[in-house]
């Protein structure tokens, strides 16, 4: 699994809360051509927009900065029950009886942990 980018989890996150770039923009307090300049890495984040979108996705900046793919909140048994669902569900990674490509591949697993995450949340 290749370690993602800052953009790269910016875009996949805000599209698993189904939110436009002008959304983000606006919660950020920027505007929508500075998140577009983010998203498409030609932008650099600061330290404060950092926080604010590790507030908005409930997520750390360590795992923004790609440092860490686990939640604050989440435990030694979360971290191996997500490991867990993600090898169950390996084999069925297809579309239509043909196997998705190495980059669907990641793309789903990316969505599979989101949605774990959300749906194993706990304090």
């Amino acid at each position: 699994m290749t370690i993602k980018k800052l953009n790269e989890r910016i875009i996949d996150l805000r599209e698993s809360k189904d939110l436009t770039q002008t959304e983000l923009a606006k919660r950020l307090n920027i505007d929508k051509s500075a998140m577009n300049k983010i998203e498409s890495g030609t932008r650099k984040v600061s330290a404060d927009e950092l926080s604010k979108l590790a507030l908005i996705f409930d997520v750390t900046t360590d795992y923004l900065l790609g440092k860490n793919n686990t939640p604050k909140w989440a435990n030694k048994k979360d971290t191996y029950d997500l490991e867990k669902f993600l090898e169950d569900n390996d084999g069925t990674f297809t579309y239509g009886g043909d196997d998705l490509t190495e980059d669907e591949k990641q793309k789903l697993k990316i969505a599979m942990t989101q949605i774990f995450w959300d749906r194993h949340k706990h304090d």
